[in-house]
């Protein structure tokens, strides 16, 4: 196996390993989490526009990720500079900006709840303005590469 084959198939596994990640996280942790606070707050459902904001955050990531799989899928068949690169490349940058929304979606929801009930929501905000950075990190690199993509192709 070569370099270039090798190191593909490292990112490869570690996308998959990574998918399998919020696979679980979707499966057994936030339904975990939603009957934990049913349990101790009966009738209450403030936690279920949370809830559908991580399982939209989960699920555009996991588009995400399939789509970086297939990305990887084209450099191993030396495809790197093609016009389907661009569209994974293109639908990565639109998954990173939803979920920049999502997570917003979030931190109003905390900041407009935490008003209300007088919690103190600073510590997950600041987690959603991390995460916020992070995924803006992302978009920029992807849309960096994505200009560079569309010059070579124009050529």
């Amino acid at each position: 196996m070569n370099v270039k084959l090798g190191s593909t198939f490292f990112l490869k596994v570690v996308t998959l390993l990574i998918g399998i990640a919020v696979l679980a996280v979707c499966i057994f942790l936030l339904p975990e989490a939603a009957r934990r606070d049913s349990i101790v707050r009966p009738g209450d459902y403030s936690i279920y526009p949370l809830l559908i904001c991580a399982y939209g955050v989960c699920i555009t990531f996991s588009v995400a990720l399939y789509q970086a799989f297939k990305l990887l899928s084209y450099i191993d068949k030396n495809n790197a500079f093609s016009e389907l690169s661009l569209k994974s490349l293109k639908v990565i940058k639109k998954c990173s900006f939803t979920i920049i929304f999502l997570i917003l979606l979030v931190i109003v929801y905390l900041r407009v709840y935490a008003m209300f009930t007088s919690d103190d929501a600073a510590g997950p905000i600041a987690l959603g303005l991390m995460g916020i950075f992070a995924t803006a990190i992302i978009a920029a690199i992807v849309d960096v590469l994505q200009k560079a993509l569309k010059n070579i192709l124009e050529k």
